[in-house]
């Protein structure tokens, strides 16, 4: 709570996992709030049928995560084509498409949100294309991709044909820039990291960290988004930085945008009358001139309590 964090999308937990969440949130001792994303799984298919929508305190489940492919830096990212530096390899599906269209029913069939990992440009093209009759059903879906790290742009206008959002994490880019163009070649670098692009599909990114792969701090999830460089100040003249976003559109993509992706945006995200009182308060202003520097919560305040004070 001393980086100012007030809640986390937790993407896939189990039905054990969820029962200690459920424990600590009775007993009061879940202090920020979380919008858990069941693994899909049988287990957890049955345990959503059976408590349907559950938004209790500060825990709220209506969601599976669903993974497509791996990660590009060890080349599990399933691509269109093969990798550059691998020319026998394209990555890898890591479930079957018959699965996905049965989590995608299973989804609608309890209402439920489905949140789908993918990394590579094939991942995504097929999460994107899947999507096409949810739209059809229920417009307001709001279904997610993790990750789109790596997206064709002609496949980028199906995230606004099909109301899907884009959930990234900046850092990413700031990490992998010192091998994904070896990964990816030239050509794919253009869909590659894409914020601003994924932004102007849906006019709505949502940001996060991807702790614990990244680094929790937010701060720096600020900076990667914006700079497009690392904590070291590199690369020196940002990565790719035509797919910056501005720090307006950063502060939102994470505290307006990531409540309308979990279907909170009613009682959180803005510090207006009748919403919660859920913000922190920084040791220095957040700005374009500070985001190279150290920055902490003075203040974290989660429902209107205090919940860390650096004094």
């Amino acid at each position: 709570m001393s980086l100012g964090i007030t809640g986390v999308h937790e993407a896939g937990i189990t039905d054990t996992q969820f029962d200690i969440l459920r424990q600590m949130n009775q007993a009061g001792t879940l202090k920020i709030q979380v919008y858990a994303m069941l693994a899909a799984n049988d287990a957890n298919y049955a345990l959503a049928k059976k408590m349907g929508i559950w938004d209790k305190g500060n825990l709220v489940v209506r969601s599976f995560k669903l993974y497509l492919d791996g990660a590009l830096g060890s080349r599990g990212a399933l691509l269109k084509n093969n990798y550059s530096d691998a020319p026998t390899e394209n990555g890898l599906l890591l479930t079957s498409r018959e699965n996905y269209k049965k989590w995608i029913q299973r989804s609608l069939d309890l209402n439920y949100q489905l949140n789908v990992h993918a990394i590579g440009d094939s991942a995504n093209a097929l999460a994107l294309h899947s999507m096409a009759d949810v739209f059809l059903e229920n417009p307001d879906h709001r279904w997610r991709i993790e990750h789109a790290q790596v997206v064709d742009p002609k496949d980028l206008p199906l995230f606004m044909e099909y109301a899907v959002i884009p959930s990234v994490q900046p850092t990413h880019a700031t990490t992998d820039c010192r091998w994904a163009l070896d990964r990816l070649g030239a050509a794919r670098m253009k869909g590659a990291y894409a914020y601003r692009s994924l932004y102007e599909q849906l006019g709505m990114i949502v940001l996060g960290t991807d702790f614990p792969v990244e680094s929790i701090d937010p701060f720096a999830t600020i900076r990667s988004a914006v700079l497009r460089t690392n904590a070291e100040s590199k690369p020196k003249k940002g990565f790719n930085i035509s797919e910056a976003l501005s720090l307006d559109l950063v502060l939102r993509g994470m505290t307006i945008w990531p409540q309308v992706a979990s279907f909170q945006e009613s009682k959180k995200g803005k510090l207006t009358e009748g919403m919660e009182a859920t913000f922190f308060i920084a040791a220095k202003p957040i700005s374009l001139q500070t985001l190279n520097t150290r920055n902490y919560a003075w203040k974290t305040f989660v429902k209107g309590s205090c919940v860390m004070n650096a004094e």
